[in-house]
């Protein structure tokens, strides 16, 4: 093979591998992000979350940036929204929970 071939394919060859490497790391880190970003967005007051530190906690205010969060009752800490990573689902009312019958 000339020069010009070997130069040729280690082009593709790097290519290919830049390619590879957008696809396995760089794309689905930006999709997490993207979905990280639009939970954060859509919090609401009284919604359960859970923050980077891994607090369990309810959203108590929204003001800008920050979010109120009640980690007990009556006790209320500033976060910055970005430090919420995940909003838990509500839990079932008590009239949706399915009643269990166990033989006695």
């Amino acid at each position: 093979m000339d020069d010009g071939g070997q130069a040729l394919q280690q082009i593709l060859f790097f290519a290919l591998l830049i390619l590879g490497l957008y696809l396995l790391a760089i794309r689905p880190q930006r999709a997490r992000a993207r979905a990280l970003a639009q939970v954060q967005a859509a919090l609401a007051v009284d919604s359960q979350v859970i923050t980077t530190a891994g607090i369990h906690a309810r959203v108590a205010a929204i003001d800008g940036d920050d979010v109120v969060l009640e980690i007990a009752p009556g006790v209320q800490v500033r976060f910055a929204r970005a430090a919420v990573v995940r909003v838990l689902p509500e839990p079932p009312s008590s009239s949706e929970q399915p009643q269990t019958n166990e033989p006695a």
